[in-house]
């Protein structure tokens, strides 16, 4: 029998629900959402709506910016696309619906490097921005991800590495002033933390507008900053593993990487706190908790030990980031923290930059039930509200500055992939997720979901209930699982393992390929199948919520 949610998805017709088209262009962008199957719909047709408003909305911030190429942009009051989000993370999700734009969106960057190897730290419509670096997401990491998961060819990668190691060596030549081997800020949009307290009495740009200086008077600066040298560190592994596959001196990279990491904890680490700080070039740490933290770990700094440490004592602390809509861009307990979410400020709101970079530094170590403690709370807001901000009120979810911002958009369209959809991975796996979104405030609501993929022309759909979850391939049903648990395939659909997704132990019987296997999995528990045996892989436990 075929469920009625998963009757509804068959019949959801993508371009009726995302209306009539804003410009020519979008009926290619169109085309290519639909080649993905990419649909969804919920029993609560809010988010249904939602979701389709998200689509529509993505195709408005896709369009040329300093030539005839369409990109992705950053959206809202800004216009174009800034290398710290836009042209790293955010296209990196993007990767997984409109991945031609992706493709192009990485390419403007080193299209506009400059000959001495400065990438823009943004591409307007008014051509390629140079004033400062901005940097939080690693580009490496980010076309490495792109390249595997859309199967591109080595051309283009050998490109991208290229320009990539140029500005790996502008960035050692000019923003390592006290030869530390760590990597220097010069100004506050070095970092993009605008407003932040982290950067009082530092000008907003570098001395003169030019990134290779900073001002001379200024009696701090420059600021050896961890979050720009774990991008470089974290980078220069991924600059590695592209030149592995391309054939090239790999174990250089890594080498370089490593003397990244050794100046990070000489230079940021404290390890009575366990918190990387600004240090100023008097030797003075600058005592400021910000989300400079997940930045960090977001660039695979630390091992799991020193994650789950930092949770507890940090990310999933209310009196620290752990807000009711996490994750804020200060501490909550610094006398500084400013909740005002009706501007660009990096001084309390909860960003959601910040969100969509969180799913990284949860998923590198097997947080998967912790993260979705900030996938829950940020999908209700952003289910609740009427436009797709850049900030959210830590306290109630509120919208906050600016609409139609593609971080917040894309926010929404992984967020439910992640929990209740079916997301290709780039080593080659897929994940279907049997978790249902849930309300942050107000009365308890059931919101079952369906969602619909295509990989390698294969149809999968996934049906989430309370009871327990469907996945179907080409019309007929592939297996059921107990809710709370996310079944992990290969693109066919064969069965690899099982993830313990709630803070339950999960138990019930997953059917499939005519087998009913009992199962019985702990929070965050990996177990692999091999040879009709279900073996525990990783078993990590929980870190609960603290209170201070």
């Amino acid at each position: 029998m075929i469920p009625p949610l998963l009757e509804q998805l068959r019949a959801t017709d993508v371009a009726e629900k995302v209306g009539p088209l804003a410009k020519p262009a979008d009926a290619t962008l169109l085309a290519e959402w639909q080649r993905s199957g990419v649909r969804f719909v919920s029993s609560a047709d809010r988010l249904t709506e939602r979701y389709y408003d998200a689509v529509r909305e993505l195709f408005d911030c896709i369009a040329p910016a300093a030539d005839e190429t369409p990109i992705l942009h950053e959206g809202g009051i800004y216009h174009g696309c800034w290398l710290e989000s836009t042209g790293t993370i955010n296209a990196e999700l993007l990767s997984r619906f409109l991945p031609s734009i992706t493709t192009a969106t990485y390419s403007a960057f080193a299209r506009f490097q400059r000959e001495d190897g400065l990438f823009p730290y943004k591409v307007t419509p008014q051509g390629p921005a140079f004033n400062q670096i901005q940097l939080v997401t690693p580009l490496a990491r980010s076309v490495w991800n792109h390249f595997r998961l859309n199967r591109l060819d080595d051309d283009w990668l050998s490109q991208m590495f290229g320009a990539m190691s140029r500005y790996d060596a502008w960035l050692a030549r000019y923003r390592n002033t006290l030869g530390t081997g760590a990597v220097e800020a010069f100004s506050t949009y070095d970092t993009g933390h605008d407003l932040s307290s982290r950067f009082w009495h530092v000008p907003d740009s570098p001395f003169g507008n030019d990134p290779t200086r900073y001002d001379l008077d200024n009696p701090i600066l420059p600021f050896i900053a961890p979050d720009l040298t774990a991008n470089v560190a974290c980078q220069r592994d991924y600059l590695g593993a592209i030149a592995d596959h391309l054939g090239g001196d790999a174990n250089a990279w890594r080498l370089k990487a490593g003397a990244s990491r050794a100046a990070l904890y000489a230079q940021c680490y404290d390890p009575e706190d366990g918190f990387f700080y600004d240090r100023d070039r008097h030797g003075r740490v600058v005592r400021i908790q910000s989300d400079n933290l997940l930045r960090v770990l977001a660039c695979e700094i630390g091992d799991a030990d020193n994650f789950a440490k930092a949770l507890e004592r940090y990310l999933l602390n209310t009196r620290k980031f752990f807000a009711k809509f996490p994750v804020t861009s200060m501490a909550l307990d610094d006398p500084r923290f400013d909740p005002n979410f009706g501007q660009n400020s990096w001084n309390g709101p909860t960003n959601v930059l910040s969100l969509i970079r969180a799913p990284h530094a949860f998923e590198h170590h097997g947080r998967h039930v912790e993260l979705s403690w900030i996938l829950q709370p940020t999908l209700s807001a952003l289910f609740a509200t009427d436009r797709f901000p850049q900030t959210l009120n830590p306290y109630t979810g509120a919208a906050g500055f600016t609409e139609k911002y593609s971080p917040s958009i894309l926010c929404l369209l992984d967020f439910i992939e992640r929990l209740s959809g079916i997301l290709p991975r780039p080593e080659g796996a897929l994940w279907f997720t049997g978790l249902l979104p849930k309300p942050a405030t107000h009365r308890y609501e059931a919101w079952e979901t369906a969602y619909g993929r295509r990989v390698d022309g294969v149809e999968f759909e996934l049906v989430n209930t309370q009871e327990g979850s469907e996945i179907w391939c080409d019309g007929g049903l592939l297996g059921r699982f107990p809710a709370g648990i996310r079944v992990v395939t290969d693109r066919s659909g064969a069965l690899l393992e099982i993830v313990g997704l709630t803070s339950r132990t999960v138990t019930g019987r997953l059917e499939w390929d005519g087998k009913s296997i009992p199962v019985s999995i702990a929070p965050n528990e990996r177990r692999r199948f091999d040879a009709g045996t279900c073996v525990s892989t990783s078993a990590p436990g929980l870190v609960l919520p603290s209170f201070g």
